[in-house]
């Protein structure tokens, strides 16, 4: 079957796999506080001194919408927001250190949004120094950043590098003047280039560039020179994404209409192009929507079988517990998962109640955790193996099932305890960890709850 068949057939809505069980299919009912609590617990007390923890912080901010954007966010102007919020996330932070049993011990550390650079360099530092005051900060720990190449000045950056970080990430999209006015998200070229160098005179080890294809009003040519543009500026990492198409969800993609988007036809052109040029250009793909140069820790780490993913994305480092403070954020303690409330508001006043701010999370079953597993061998290995004793597991072995036509259309082999992704599947990883996913397939969606995988 030719690569465009397949694009075809593959088309379909489809979880980015950031978790599993993926969060519409979360068991609420058999969650709460306190069932959360003790799994904080215990995966603290199992791994903090061998692994340390993950730290994800939302700051959700925005001064202004970029209608493609999926995430939490709060637009304002009005920087007064600023104190009161780190205030609470800083209540929300002693609320999980009185269940640990030790000092916590920070692997990973990671500010996204929102826009972390709306807040301002001393307001930054009073929230980081907040964190890591009553904590050890581990000796390979790595700290990280989104920011808006508008609004990132250089007291951002050396403020933050002295804190302790090391990773930037910019949010580019692309560079084509008409398809920034329509998803509102304006920065030019020297903007990005200027960032980039400051970042790296004062001692950056690791720039990522975000792009997005499928976007409205992309076309090749503009989306050729944005990706032009960028291999010039070497980014150390670069994380090419769908754009995920979702207006019952997020309002403001309403501003342009579906004719405004590229074909399903012309959006795997818009992939291949990029595909291509980044592969040309000296990066080499690793995971999925990733492609990195040979000297990043993500492609030693995919190299070494040592890459992981979690809520932040890929890391080359494995932490057990992650958690993740701030409104909207999720936790993961391996075994449960947990969101914080969606509304600023409501989370400032939980907080200010001394409580933990959840409203929803899930208590992994058995079969969860088998077919967790799977699927994040798959998306980090691009292979996994099993026991026999697994395939009991009703859920497991219909996966195996349902990928039999995954095999026979040559995106990924099969053997009698292992399963490897070929070279053309790596363009259908969502689509093939989905084969795995029994609670979706137990449920089928009435609507439509993720965006189209190509």
């Amino acid at each position: 079957m030719n690569i465009k068949t397949l694009m075809a057939k593959y088309h379909v809505a489809a979880p980015r796999y950031t978790s599993y069980p993926t969060v519409p299919y979360w068991d609420t009912e058999r969650f709460d506080q306190g069932k959360w609590g003790r799994a904080v617990s215990k995966s603290f007390t199992h791994s903090n001194h061998q692994d340390g923890i993950s730290l994800y912080l939302h700051l959700p901010f925005c001064e202004s919408l970029c209608t493609y954007c999926g995430c939490n966010t709060r637009i304002t102007r009005n920087h007064k927001v600023e104190v009161p919020y780190i205030e609470a996330v800083l209540k929300e932070w002693e609320l999980y250190y009185k269940l640990f049993d030790s000092k916590p011990v920070i692997r990973e550390l990671h500010l996204g949004g929102g826009t972390p650079t709306f807040f301002s360099p001393e307001n930054l530092e009073l929230l980081i120094g907040g964190i890591l005051n009553p904590a050890i900060v581990h000796e390979e720990a790595e700290f990280s950043f989104e920011a808006h190449p508008s609004n990132t000045t250089e007291a951002h950056l050396n403020t933050l590098y002295q804190l302790g970080f090391k990773r930037l990430s910019l949010g580019i999209q692309d560079f084509d003047p008409k398809v920034q006015l329509a998803i509102n998200r304006i920065q030019s070229v020297e903007e990005v280039a200027l960032v980039t160098s400051q970042a790296r005179a004062i001692g950056y080890y690791s720039v990522n560039f975000d792009l997005i294809y499928g976007l409205p009003l992309q076309h090749i040519e503009g989306l050729s020179a944005t990706i032009t543009s960028v291999l010039a500026l070497r980014p150390d990492r670069i994380a090419f994404y769908s754009y995920a198409h979702v207006p019952w969800v997020r309002p403001g993609q309403r501003r342009y209409t579906e004719l405004d988007l590229p074909s399903a036809a012309e959006k795997q052109q818009l992939y291949e192009l990029g595909r291509e040029m980044l592969k040309n250009g000296g990066y080499t793909e690793v995971g999925m929507d990733h492609f990195t140069l040979s000297t990043d820790s993500l492609y030693t780490a995919e190299k070494a079988g040592r890459l992981h993913r979690n809520f932040m994305g890929y890391t080359h480092q494995y932490s057990e517990l992650m958690i993740g403070l701030g409104v909207s954020s999720i936790s993961d303690s391996w075994s449960a998962f947990a969101q914080n409330v969606k509304k600023v508001e409501d989370y400032i006043s939980l907080v200010n109640e001394g409580k933990i701010p959840v409203f929803k999370g899930h208590i992994l079953s058995q079969e969860d955790l088998v077919i967790r597993r799977h699927i994040l061998n798959l998306m980090c290995k691009g292979e996994t193996s099993w026991a026999k004793a697994e395939e009991q597991s009703e859920g497991f072995s219909e996966g195996l099932e349902r990928m039999s036509s995954i095999a026979r259309d040559g995106l990924v082999t099969i053997g009698e305890t292992e399963m490897k992704v070929t070279e053309q599947g790596k363009r259908f990883l969502r689509n093939i960890c989905m084969a795995l996913d029994s609670r979706l397939y137990a449920n089928q969606p009435q609507t439509q709850l993720f965006s189209m995988s190509g």
